[in-house]
């Protein structure tokens, strides 16, 4: 079966993304240049530009295409910018991230997945994004960020990752319980932090931040 996958990615854009009032030129561009079927397994590439999550190991998930587009425009990174993303995947995210920002670097828990992802980004010769094979909850950057993209949803937004930001950073997080989650940015500022509401989505959990079981009598 040939597919047009040039054609199949300009009409995720015009049909999918761009009616989810992903509208910014530098998103909307990366997102029609970047070759989404090279970032999923042989056996899905026909449904890499479809409106579905799609299966990468592990029980992980690849997110839809249009929650990939509002998560780019969220942040926003600019060419000066750097930006962690917890929760690498597939590694299609950090590709988008890095057109847009000066340095990207992904962490995932699952070793494999992880050099799976750095794989794809070298054969797509993108330099500046790496993937490491680390746990969110028990590794630390050692250094600080201009955005975060937390690519798995949180019962409640960790703490260690707002320290993750650098002073007027800002972060993406799906938050909440499931079906009913929110999408937010948290902003970095001098006092604290403040968080702006995006839109209602439902996102699986990154692993260690599910909501804690509630026991009833």
């Amino acid at each position: 079966m040939n597919i047009d996958f040039a054609r199949a990615r300009e009409t995720m854009v015009e049909q999918q993304v761009r009616p989810w009032d992903v509208l910014d030129p530098r998103v909307l561009e990366t997102l029609a240049r970047m070759p989404r079927e090279a970032f999923v397994a042989d056996a899905l590439r026909s449904l890499a530009y479809a409106d579905i999550a799609l299966p990468i190991g592990h029980g992980e998930t690849m997110m839809k295409p249009v929650l990939e587009g509002r998560t780019l425009q969220a942040l926003l990174p600019t060419a000066t910018e750097s930006v962690l993303e917890i929760g690498a995947g597939s590694g299609y995210l950090a590709a988008c991230l890095a057109q847009l920002a000066r340095e990207v670097v992904a962490i995932d828990r699952h070793a494999d997945l992880a050099d799976a992802a750095q794989a794809r980004l070298a054969a797509q010769g993108i330099g500046n994004a790496s993937v490491h094979a680390a746990d969110a909850f028990a590794w630390s950057p050692g250094r600080g960020f201009d955005a975060i993209c937390v690519s798995g949803a949180v019962a409640s937004i960790p703490a260690r990752f707002l320290e993750w930001l650098n002073p007027g950073g800002r972060m993406f997080v799906v938050h909440g319980h499931s079906p009913a989650m929110e999408a937010v940015l948290v902003h970095r500022t001098v006092n604290g932090s403040r968080v702006e509401s995006l839109f209602e989505t439902d996102l699986p959990y990154l692993a260690g931040a599910e909501p804690v079981p509630a026991f009833t009598l």
